[in-house]
């Protein structure tokens, strides 16, 4: 190279894009990694959210306060998962399912598309809270149970639990799953 003369030469452009296209790379999936792990804290927030307001309306009544899956926004469905939506509402005859002189309380926002909610047995259906703020299922018993959520995979995939205690209290864990389908 001439000294008088500036620049670099093709060999080292290249070099130098081909660097720059692999940080490029790196980063863009770095930021898609935070965006996704913000998305499910916010999931995850939300029924946790929804959960706590369960247990505080429970006790401002003085009543039985029930959360349940709801397909239609209105009634308490046994079928589909968690993520179709559900209904908070006052359970004035201990069933379980809101009957329609029963108040609706909330009904919240769907949950964003390719997100799984799944609840294991106690609380698949529905989460009851007494007027003490505890979990019960209909028949009197405690319900505790776990709701875990994650972003519709086959493959391994960060989730997160919710774990509700025996005295109905909710808490988020992190979780790594095999697959969320």
């Amino acid at each position: 190279m001439d000294p008088g003369q500036r620049g670099f030469s093709l060999g080292e452009s290249l070099v130098t894009l081909a660097v720059a296209g692999t940080l490029v790379t790196v980063g863009v999936s770095t930021v898609g990694d935070l965006l996704e792990g913000l998305r499910l804290q916010a999931v995850a927030g939300d029924v946790q959210y929804q959960l706590m307001l369960a247990r505080s309306e429970a006790i401002k009544r003085n009543a039985r306060v029930v959360l349940c899956k709801s397909a239609d926004g209105q009634t308490c469905t046994a079928q589909g998962r968690w993520e179709q939506g559900w209904i908070l509402f006052q359970d004035r005859d201990n069933s379980g399912t809101r009957e329609p002189q029963e108040p609706l309380l909330q009904q919240p926002p769907l949950v964003p598309g390719g997100w799984r909610i799944l609840g294991n047995g106690p609380v698949a259906r529905y989460v009851s809270y007494g007027p003490l703020g505890t979990t019960e299922l209909t028949s009197g018993a405690f319900q505790a149970g776990t709701f875990t959520i994650c972003r519709a995979s086959a493959r391994a995939v960060e989730g997160r639990q919710i774990v509700i205690n025996a005295g109905g209290r909710p808490r988020v864990q992190k979780v790594w799953l095999d697959s969320c389908t």
